[in-house]
């Protein structure tokens, strides 16, 4: 070839490194919340995450999207899902290392702190496949609610055995569960779901019913099992619907068509009809939405787990290309305006960790810790799912157009990354639900915002930013006057203070002060990358990731 074609000033691919030991802020995080036994793990997992073979499976897994068969080539109806074999390679790993229920099956101190820590790593590799590895996770509390149901599913949830074989659950190695909720006349207003459930003999908890309708979402409809709600004669009830029936022949759940969506695509998305499908009930009759709240409150963790990999991964890939690029006769990481980008993006990926990790340790409450703990939890959970998960899209394409339109080709994560975002803000409860959601914990659930302010207060004393928009926030929670209209700056500012707290008592002096000055005290403009000018930005991108 001609020399016109020597490849110059371009950056070696990041590969073959490791996703956990070149994030000092996790590993803190981890040590600090009370995983620090998971090390090991965490060091071998980030090492294969990192790796070439493992992020090609995530390439590949988006590159060829799932399949839908509805029938088979003699006419009868089948409602399988075909996925690429890099899926099941994703899969396979994400089970063998426990995320789907590792603190459900080994239950010891910190195992919610060290899954999540391992979930991010997983989620900065490839997310789409989290959505069944995340709701197996989440449905076990919920179902715990029906023992004699969560009997007969126990054995096989609670395996690292990927078994991806379309048979009964009796018949496998291992098993995944999914939910199955919104409607096409309700989305968020499940209670005007409209499917049926008719009682096959007695009525109540743990018994058979017979289903019939539709739902408009049912992602990953190859998993063994489902969440679902339908109208019983006593209200709207919880239900837990295999693919199978007892008998062993497939149930009556019908896959009409798979979504075409913006992101996500390694991971399958259904529509779903269901006829005189069998199931059984789950917690009381008419208590449908407070029994499966526990599968959404645990998944809604998971979405501020999965926002805080992609960011991180996006704010990695610019810091790399930036330290290898070089432009106007130095490497763009050495620019003064870039050094101020990326510094602010990596301030925006730490004060994200801190915060879904501090809540991780939230979901390993056992009694003896704080009364707060518990509706700490609540509240902390809708606010960083609202808060992180609507960042997460703006700090990826800010990192996107760090590598300018190199960012912006299939070629590199970013553009996979800046789809897939979005997403998190939409499952389980969108913005304006999740922030209603919040005002009606502080208004009617006793503790609450004793338990917020608690935590915040910890923080106070040891920046006036800090204490003066603490003090400014206090007086906003008490006045009721447009409460509903002020739901988003409201929750927005409780997301700020959380992080605020949480960075200057864990982090460095410098991101913890950027971070006051930049989005306490408004002396930053709107977007990323307008830092005072005392800010030590290559101290922050080096703590960040030096690779």
């Amino acid at each position: 070839m001609s020399k016109t074609h020597d490849v110059l000033n371009q950056p070696p691919p990041l590969v073959n490194f490791n996703l956990y030991t070149t994030d000092l802020v996790l590993m803190e995080a981890v040590k600090r919340e009370g995983a620090s036994w998971a090390e090991e793990k965490l060091k071998k997992f980030g090492a294969l995450m990192g790796s070439a073979e493992v992020i090609d499976w995530g390439r590949v897994a988006n590159e060829n999207k799932p399949i839908l068969h509805t029938h088979d080539r003699f006419g009868n109806r089948i409602d399988q899902v075909e996925f690429h074999p890099a899926w099941h390679e994703l899969m396979k790993l994400s089970m063998e290392y426990g995320i789907h229920t590792s603190p459900w099956s080994d239950p010891k101190s910190g195992a919610h702190v060290a899954r999540a820590a391992v979930m991010m790593l997983d989620g900065e590799n490839e997310y789409g496949h989290g959505c069944p590895i995340s709701m197996t996770y989440a449905v076990v509390p919920a179902l715990r609610k029906q023992p004699n149901v969560f009997k007969q599913w126990e054995k096989n949830l609670f395996t690292n055995t990927y078994d991806p074989r379309f048979l009964p659950h009796s018949q496998k190695k291992g098993v995944l569960m999914g939910m199955a909720m919104t409607e096409k006349q309700g989305g968020s207003d499940v209670r005007a779901n409209t499917t049926q459930a008719v009682p096959i003999g007695k009525n109540g908890p743990g018994e058979e019913y017979l289903l019939t309708g539709h739902k408009w979402f049912c992602s990953a409809p190859m998993n063994d099992a489902f969440l679902t709600l339908a109208q019983a004669p006593g209200g709207l009830s919880c239900f837990l619907l295999p693919r199978f029936k007892p008998d062993g022949t497939k149930n009556n759940f019908f896959i009409q068509r798979l979504k075409d969506k913006l992101g996500n695509r390694s991971n399958a998305s259904s529509e779903i009809e269901l006829e005189n499908a069998w199931a059984q009930m789950v917690g009381e009759e008419g208590r449908g939405v407070p029994t499966i709240i526990e599968m959404a409150n645990h998944t809604r963790l998971d979405c501020v787990i999965g926002s805080t990999a992609m960011a991180r991964q996006a704010i990695i890939q610019a810091i790399h290309h930036c330290n290898h690029r070089e432009a106007f006769g130095k490497k763009l990481v050495e620019q003064s305006l870039m050094k101020n980008v990326l510094a602010d993006l990596s301030i925006e990926s730490e004060a994200m960790t801190v915060l879904m990790m501090r809540l991780a340790r939230a979901y390993d409450y056992r009694g003896t810790e704080s009364s707060l703990e518990l509706p700490f939890r609540r509240i902390a959970t809708a606010i960083s799912k609202y808060w992180i998960c609507k960042r997460a899209p703006t700090v990826v394409g800010e990192a996107l157009e760090c590598l300018g339109g190199g960012g912006y080709v299939e070629e590199s994560i970013l553009p996979r990354l800046y789809r897939d975002t979005p997403l998190n803000s939409i499952w389980e409860g969108s913005g304006n639900v999740i922030c209603l959601d919040v005002l009606r914990a502080l208004k009617k659930e006793e503790g609450t915002l004793q338990a917020l302010m608690t935590e915040i207060n910890l923080g106070v004393g040891s920046d006036k930013r800090l204490d003066i928009f603490v003090e400014k926030l206090s007086a906003e929670l008490k006045n009721p006057a447009d409460i509903e209209i002020r739901a988003r700056h409201l929750v927005e500012q409780i997301g700020l203070a959380l992080q605020g707290s949480l960075l200057v008592r864990f982090s460095s002096q410098e991101v913890a002060d950027a971070f006051c000055a930049s989005r306490l005290d408004n002396r930053s403009g709107h977007t990323f990358g307008t830092l005072p000018a005392s800010t030590d930005f290559s101290k922050i991108i080096r703590q960040s990731f030096e690779f």
